[in-house]
């Protein structure tokens, strides 16, 4: 009898510390009065440092949105914005151990991924191409055989080339660099022959290039990548006030406005116009909002 009382006494000590850990953002936001949202330093035009050294894009702009949500729900008379930066590796630990509470950028919301952290609604559809000089003549996987090639490490991509890598015996060098930019430069200055990232954030890199004209992006898209805001898993109060406040800024009309605002008109700090008009697939997350990872889902 002793020891059932003493497994029942450990259960609900479990469940009251699995509620606590539920509530444990609002909880610390209440009381802190603080929101710490992390973001990316060169992912144009979703979370990128203007001249000014401050954090903007789109998924800022979608994070602010949340945090308004966030004070209105917690009835906060304000609520103070702290601003971390974060890359591809970081980005997931710091929101699962604490120090973020939202990591604003361009993440890939995967299964494995899904492991660790949790993700909004999704709010950007992309595709894994390649960006190289026009001069190299590069047009598929094929091309490849030897050559060393760059992505950003901690992200998807990486993960990706390294495994078609293997699987097709194209024997690349693959060059993981520690952010976009770097990745970039990588195959201006002729170290790499190719980027291979997220075709929207190398059509940022393009067209903010100073030889934007010398460059060409792969017309053949390799993987579907959906894009959220990343959460901290586990915390579904937490989880509920923010997909409720990205869904409501679906419904009224809000992410239409900033996609406009970010991808169809010049953006700083160069000024420079993506042009890039919102695709089927993201117009069907918007009438139907969804966190889910699952690539045949976004399929047209």
């Amino acid at each position: 009898m002793k020891l059932i009382s003493i497994l029942a006494a450990a259960a609900a000590m479990a469940a009251i510390g699995a509620a606590a850990h539920a509530e444990g953002r609002l909880d610390k936001i209440k009381a802190n009065g603080e929101l710490t949202l992390g973001y990316r330093d060169s992912s144009i035009p979703f979370s990128y440092l203007d001249d000014n050294q401050k954090p903007i894009g789109y998924s800022m702009d979608i994070c602010h949105g949340i945090a308004a949500a966030i004070q209105k729900d917690l009835q906060l008379p304000s609520l103070k914005i702290k601003e971390v930066p974060v890359t591809s590796s970081t980005r997931i630990p710091l929101v699962a151990n604490g120090t973020v509470d939202l990591a604003c950028g361009s993440a890939t919301n995967n299964a494995d991924r899904q492991k660790q952290v949790s993700f909004a609604p999704t709010t950007f559809v992309t595709a894994t191409r390649f960006a190289a000089l026009k001069k190299s003549g590069l047009k598929d996987l094929g091309d490849f055989h030897g050559k060393t090639v760059v992505s950003t490490a901690g992200t998807s991509n990486l993960r990706w080339l390294t495994r078609v890598n293997a699987e097709q015996k194209l024997g690349m060098r693959i060059i993981p660099a520690k952010d976009h930019s770097q990745a970039f430069l990588t195959v201006s200055s002729g170290r790499a022959a190719a980027f291979f990232m997220d075709d929207v954030l190398l059509a940022g890199l393009v067209a903010s290039s100073n030889d934007p004209d010398n460059w060409m992006i792969s017309s053949k898209a390799y993987t579907v990548e959906p894009y959220g805001i990343i959460e901290p898993k586990g915390d579904e109060a937490f989880k509920k006030v923010v997909d409720d406040a990205v869904k409501a800024m679906m419904k009224d009309g809000t992410i239409d406005k900033l996609y406009a605002k970010w991808f169809m008109q010049p953006v700083p700090p160069k000024n420079v116009n993506l042009n890039w008009p919102m695709t089927a697939e993201l117009k069907k997350v918007i009438a139907n909002p969804t966190d889910t990872p699952d690539p045949a889902h976004y399929a047209q």
